[in-house]
């Protein structure tokens, strides 16, 4: 049964959150929250009853500051994170094919796709998945700093994203054109980086790039490793 989840949105960096709880449950899950609108996030839990068990991470941004810490001390749930990607401090650090249980049976999903940055995670959960930077709308993300790789995020998309059933709805951590949502058979078929082309083209592609240095990258990447909190806490 494929449920949405609730979708909201930072307008300085274009980054989605995400809040997951499955039908009359009492515990959630948030993806990719931005300390910004900690408040905000909070707002929405409260107003729908729900408990939050689990902050995860897609990976470490660069971008923007993430509130995961500030959550966690908040409502006392566990930040989980890929393992690998730097965020030493969080309790759980999550490995390919590991399940995150919540609620009454509730079950999501780890899916390593590495390539935007080395230590880049899905989450599949109730026929979603949250593709981070791994694969956004029409595009993906850049693969020239924090580690990453073409030939990763290449190999990520088609061998583990793509084999996803094609009515998998498909959630990236981000959006710059005013889109929410797609699907793995629409990404399949018309995504402007990736449809239809090889390896050695798409690493061309990206090669060729030479996108500006991210804005916030030299503040924004330590205070995610450190969950967003001062270093020191």
């Amino acid at each position: 049964m494929n449920i949405n989840p609730i979708q909201l949105f930072d307008t300085e960096s274009s980054t989605y959150t995400y809040i997951l709880a499955g039908p009359g449950e009492a515990e959630a899950v948030i993806i990719d929250p931005v300390q910004r609108h900690q408040a905000r996030d909070l707002a929405h839990l409260e107003r729908l009853g729900l408990n939050l068990r689990y902050v995860l991470e897609t990976h470490a941004h660069a971008d923007h500051i993430t509130s995961a810490g500030r959550l966690c001390q908040a409502t006392g749930a566990l930040a989980a994170v890929p393992a690998g990607c730097g965020i030493a401090h969080a309790p759980l650090q999550l490995k390919d094919g590991e399940v995150i249980r919540f609620g009454q049976g509730e079950e999501l999903r780890v899916l390593q796709t590495p390539g935007h940055t080395a230590g880049s995670m899905s989450y599949v959960w109730r026929g979603n998945v949250f593709t981070g930077d791994t694969l956004l709308i029409d595009g993906c993300g850049r693969t020239d700093f924090q580690s990453g790789s073409a030939d990763a995020l290449y190999h990520s998309v088609m061998d583990r994203l793509f084999t996803l059933p094609d009515a998998t709805r498909v959630w990236p951590a981000h959006d710059y054109k005013g889109q929410s949502v797609s699907t793995i058979g629409w990404e399949k078929r018309h995504n402007a980086r990736l449809a239809g082309r090889s390896r050695d083209d798409f690493v061309k592609l990206m090669d060729e790039l030479k996108l500006p240095k991210p804005a916030l990258i030299d503040v924004a990447v330590p205070a995610n490793q450190n969950l967003g909190l001062p270093h020191g806490v």
